[in-house]
């Protein structure tokens, strides 16, 4: 693929794909060219919304539109797992909400399908392709504050919720670890690597999906993290990262962070905030222009966002999962 305008499909038609499809029309080398739903009514006002030339009532239209160069998955997790691999074995390339699946194994028939096919395909996981998360991550590869000793991070919304919510609802893979908890994993992995060993804790609710979690992670080298996630009690959604000679602190907004602070002993601290031009803290651009930069190269996976370091996710959710009894039904 050369320099020509990236052809997005768009499948499913809630919040987070209309702030996608929002971000993408201000790219001027996207073009969004369908849309899909399962209802062929909010198909239809998704694209007068976005001006999108087609409007699919169902997933397999869009699935075999050959117009299209990459599919944004933004259903429900539960559907991830249907949704995607129709896209990729439709031959088309896919960038798939997180959490990413529901458990490890739908992960893994993800990436052979992906692989298979010789299809790209990457979690849409913002947070790796943010311009600060990039910057801290290299200040600490390059030795900033030393050996990493500790990480830190936590996700709280406040509720409540129903017990109706798709927040709630086991069918659709409710609970506040793997809509909300997969960032602290994720951030804490980013940094680390996989756990060596985990132990989690939590509070279930009435139709056993988890109200809050809280786990430790340990790794051969020394380092300890700790990460918290819950739907019924709004936290900082802080992090910050230790080491043996200094500290990087995200005050607020961890995973789409707009500053953080490097503190080193013996020197005061240093502020690093986004640039005018890396646009707001919410934009999608990056994780966007990230995909489009390797379909151009003709890449199959993300350097930034490693197929790899999705499945070292999913199997330390299915881990926390297991050990605090959330099991979804008709998981296998």
């Amino acid at each position: 693929m050369g320099e020509q305008s990236v052809r997005w499909g768009i499948l499913a038609t809630g919040g987070i794909a209309a702030a996608f499809a929002a971000d993408l029309v201000d790219l001027p080398d996207a073009e969004i060219v369908a849309v899909a739903s399962r209802s062929a009514e909010s198909a239809a006002a998704f694209a007068d919304r976005f001006g999108i030339g087609r409007a699919y009532g169902d997933w397999e239209s869009l699935a075999r539109d050959e117009d299209v160069d990459v599919v944004y998955v933004a259903t429900p997790h539960s559907a991830h797992r249907a949704a995607a691999g129709l896209c990729l074995a439709a031959g088309r390339n896919v960038l798939c909400e997180k959490p990413f699946t529901m458990n490890v194994r739908e992960a893994g028939e993800l990436v052979a399908l992906a692989k298979e096919h010789d299809r790209f395909l990457m979690e849409a996981m913002w947070m790796y392709c943010n311009p600060l998360v990039r910057r801290l991550t290299a200040l600490v590869a390059d030795g900033a504050i030393g050996e990493v000793r500790t990480v830190r991070a936590d996700f709280g919304l406040e509720g409540p919720f129903p017990p109706a919510h798709r927040l709630r609802n086991p069918l659709l893979g409710g609970g506040a670890l793997l809509d909300l908890g997969v960032y602290p994993v994720s951030f804490a992995q980013l940094l680390l690597g996989e756990p060596d060993g985990m132990s989690a804790r939590a509070v279930l609710s009435d139709e056993g999906v988890d109200l809050q979690t809280a786990a430790l992670f340990s790794w051969e080298s020394g380092a300890l993290a700790s990460v918290h996630c819950s739907i019924v009690g709004g936290t900082g959604t802080t992090a910050s990262v230790t080491g043996s000679q200094g500290r990087i602190d995200i005050p607020d907004g961890f995973f789409n962070p707009e500053r953080f602070v490097l503190h080193r002993d013996g020197r005061d601290p240093q502020e690093f905030a986004l640039a005018p031009a890396d646009g707001p803290r919410n934009t999608f651009r990056h994780e966007a222009g990230e995909v489009m930069r390797a379909l151009r190269a003709g890449e199959k996976e993300s350097p930034l966002v490693p197929l790899e370091g999705t499945l070292a996710v999913m199997r330390t959710l299915d881990t926390l999962r297991s050990q605090i009894g959330v099991h979804y039904p008709d998981e296998r």
